[in-house]
């Protein structure tokens, strides 16, 4: 017999924010906090 499905989580999206860059000679970071201060996504590219 097949299970009942389960309901789908929803995710609450706050479409504020603030993002900071960190740019050395050597790396870029790219930080993307919410109104708080708190990381959501962060990036780092370079050597």
């Amino acid at each position: 017999m097949a299970e009942p499905r389960k309901k789908k989580r929803k995710i609450k999206v706050d479409p504020d924010g603030i993002g900071f860059v960190k740019a050395t000679f050597n790396n870029t970071i790219v930080t993307l906090t919410d109104k708080f201060g708190n990381a959501i996504s962060w990036c780092s590219s370079g050597a």
